[in-house]
């Protein structure tokens, strides 16, 4: 597993708003800059292979990386043979990735709001065959509670059939809500059986210098969080 960072002026081919080490092809970066960055990232971790880059359209669709036909747009990604890395590209949104007890299966998914409360958790974790109780999480830098300000309609859409979801959100002076995708995440995973849940607490928007932000900068670029399975 691995997640990357925006890097420093000598890691990444890309030039501000993107600098340094953008991997996102979707965001407005020079596509040269891009593929070199992307050649860069499977030279200096020795990636087994080319990372398989989705469409991400903050859905729930769970691209098997096995299968002989691409699967088109999707927000998470299985794999069962070893060398195909799955990767999710991120600036805010919540990047999961899972494992196996036994290690035959890897998975990754972009949770963001949208795509959290459409059930992109849900689809992975079935798209892994569970139980819950066999496999284990690792949430991923994400904006942080203090920083994700949000209205009533995503909260409602987050607390939608799960009222005990209302304990991450905190009521502000402006009517909104600050979210906590993290204990969202958490939460959710535990009610699928999935109780060994790692990571979390690195927050995107504060750490300017290791992380891209959307909600803190606009236009910027995309880190990638990645799983694979060796031999």
């Amino acid at each position: 597993m691995l997640s990357t960072q925006r890097g420093d002026a000598g890691s990444g081919a890309s030039q501000a708003p993107y600098a340094c080490f953008n991997l996102g092809e979707r965001v407005g970066d020079d596509p040269i800059a891009v593929a070199e960055n992307r050649r860069r990232l499977r030279w200096a971790t020795g990636l087994p292979a080319e990372p398989s880059w989705l469409a991400q359209v903050h859905g729930v669709t769970v691209a098997d990386l096995d299968a002989a036909v691409p699967a088109g747009p999707a927000d998470a990604a299985i794999a069962r043979s070893s060398g195909r890395v799955c990767a999710i590209l991120t600036a805010d949104c919540l990047p999961i990735v899972f494992t196996t007890d036994a290690g035959d299966r890897v998975a990754a998914a972009h949770a963001g709001w949208r795509g959290m409360a459409a059930g992109v958790i849900e689809a992975t974790v079935h798209a892994l065959g569970g139980p819950g109780a066999s496999l284990m999480a690792w949430l991923g830098p994400a904006i942080g509670p203090r920083h994700f300000e949000v209205g009533g309609e995503v909260r409602d859409a987050l607390v939608n059939g799960d009222a005990q979801a209302d304990a991450a959100f905190a009521a502000n002076a402006r009517g909104r809500f600050m979210a906590d995708l993290w204990t969202l995440a958490r939460m959710r995973l535990e009610a699928l059986g999935v109780t060994r849940v790692y990571g979390g607490g690195e927050c995107t928007f504060t750490r300017a210098n290791r992380y891209y932000s959307h909600r803190r900068d606009g236009i910027t670029g995309r880190q990638a969080t990645l799983i694979w399975r060796e031999g």
